[in-house]
């Protein structure tokens, strides 16, 4: 038998595998249906590639733009391994959220899931989301965050912002991460900053977040998702050591005060969940509360150094905050003066809006749904694209603009009661984030300290990029100079 004929054999199994694939890849559409225009991309991958490719985080990029103006607002693709219909559709967003568990559920990939865990509140649905939620909401709850955690948090932004010199560089990306991770790991399991118990779950959490954020999750040796499963094992081992110490002193009643009012304690002392279910609870709040708040901290940093007017109305607010308070003989924010920070708020809903920290979510049609004469069928992936809606010019004026002044009441060519209507940084209904004031407040108290001590400018030409997770890709090196309001 000839080489040739050989290979002739070998193409001809090839081209008919191909001939199958592409045959079950066009017919995974259900019959008529009146699905939204799109293309599904090649077999197997779909368009996933395409989708994840990294773009500066204050655009849609080239892959959404163009879908957008070729297909329009809602359109169908094949991404994740998944027939998903793509929603850049304010109002579908919304009719999305809304119904949560109803109509659509959580539907992250698999990787996600073997990640964070399975009892991870991102992924969970159903009753044991409701119970994990709301353990979340009781530690976060508004009294708390009233009479507790400003102080912290301030305290925590003082231990960071008070270290820099004067007239130095460092990367505001790096030093936004140490002021929540610190706090965090303190109000989770009482960690101490610079303990190295904490240093060293630090070090293993940021290789953890490398995996988690992946574009290729594959467990092979040496990949990033592949380092992060190990440093996820050795995470919940710190985690679980503390929980069995915790548990013992509990049960001996000599536990502290201060680890009292931490969430290991209160989860151990008022729930009944097993040691799998508190690991991946706590491994779940470490990586939400600290992660995307960093990021946003981040964010706003690099926006206000451009934006010199914004810099220098913050510090005339901050400033009567700390002249007002000085008259009482005050040292430390409070509640009150928190929620003084009228222009600081318009800072954060800016920083959130042009910043997109969590740009998609993943859900999935649970019904054969009809919206807008669409067809979503049962079982489809749907992606609401909340940056889409937040960089429409429709609901936006110059949405690409960093504007605070667009969210003060008094400018008349403010956000529109629509476009309020339409701003979920934080998602909405029933999974809307449970730490979603904490982060704000954490932003606003670190911004207070920032504008009062220093001026900064970026160096280096560093920019955010979304990839899709949103990432300085030089870390956002800045140098700041001392600048005393006090």
């Amino acid at each position: 038998m000839s080489d040739s004929y050989l290979t002739f054999c070998f193409l001809s199994s090839i081209l008919a595998l191909i001939a199958i694939i592409c045959f079950i890849f066009t017919k995974r559409e259900k019959p008529n249906l009146n699905l939204p225009p799109g293309q599904m991309g090649w077999p197997l991958l779909g368009e996933t590639i395409g989708f994840l490719k990294p773009y500066p985080a204050v655009t849609l990029g080239d892959f959404m733009e163009k879908h957008i103006a070729r297909y329009g607002t809602i359109y169908k693709s094949y991404l994740f391994g998944e027939p998903t219909i793509v929603s850049a559709d304010a109002a579908l967003n919304r009719f999305i959220f809304q119904n949560n568990g109803k109509l659509f559920e959580i539907s992250y990939p698999k990787s996600i899931g073997e990640i964070l865990g399975k009892w991870s509140m991102l992924v969970l649905v159903g009753d044991m989301h409701r119970d994990m939620r709301n353990i979340s909401l009781n530690f976060l709850s508004n009294a708390r965050l009233r009479t507790q955690l400003v102080k912290e948090v301030e305290r925590h932004a003082l231990l960071v912002v008070t270290s820099w010199n004067k007239n130095c560089t460092f990367s505001a990306q790096e030093e936004a991460k140490r002021f929540t991770y610190n706090f965090m790991a303190k109000h989770i399991m009482s960690l101490d900053p610079w303990n190295v118990e904490s240093e060293q779950l630090k070090t293993e959490y940021a290789c953890f977040m490398k995996g988690v954020v992946s574009p290729a999750p594959l467990n092979l040796p040496g990949t990033a998702y592949g380092k992060a499963l190990k440093s996820r094992s050795t995470i919940l081992k710190i985690i679980e050591a503390k929980m069995e110490e915790r548990a013992k002193r509990i049960q001996k009643e000599d536990a502290s005060l201060e680890e009292d009012n931490d969430l290991l304690s209160w989860v151990l002392t008022n729930t009944n969940l097993s040691n799998d279910q508190i690991l991946d609870l706590i491994l779940g709040i470490l990586f939400a509360g600290h992660e995307t708040t960093s990021v946003a901290i981040s964010l706003a940093i690099y926006f206000l150094a451009s934006c010199p007017l914004a810099v220098q109305q913050l510090r005339e607010e901050h400033m009567e905050i700390v002249t007002s308070k000085r008259k009482t003989g005050e040292v430390e924010l409070t509640w009150d003066d928190y929620k003084r920070m009228e222009f600081t708020h318009c800072v954060v809903n800016e920083t959130l809006r042009v910043g997109n920290v969590v740009r998609f979510l993943h859900r999935k049609a649970i019904k054969d749904i009809r919206y807008k004469g669409y067809d979503i069928p049962c079982g489809w992936k749907v992606l609401p694209v909340i940056s889409a809606v937040h960089l429409d010019p429709e609901l936006f004026y110059q949405p690409h603009q960093f504007n605070p002044w667009r969210w003060q009441e008094k400018n008349k060519s403010g956000v529109s009661q629509k476009a309020m209507n339409n701003f979920l940084p934080f998602g909405g209904g029933s999974r809307m984030c449970s730490g979603s004031e904490l982060a704000k407040l954490e932003m606003a108290v670190f911004i207070h300290h920032l504008v009062l001590n220093y001026n900064w400018q970026v160096v280096k030409g560093d920019q955010p990029f979304a990839y899709p997770y949103v990432d300085f890709p030089k870390g956002l090196y800045i140098k700041v100079q001392t600048h005393s309001c006090m």
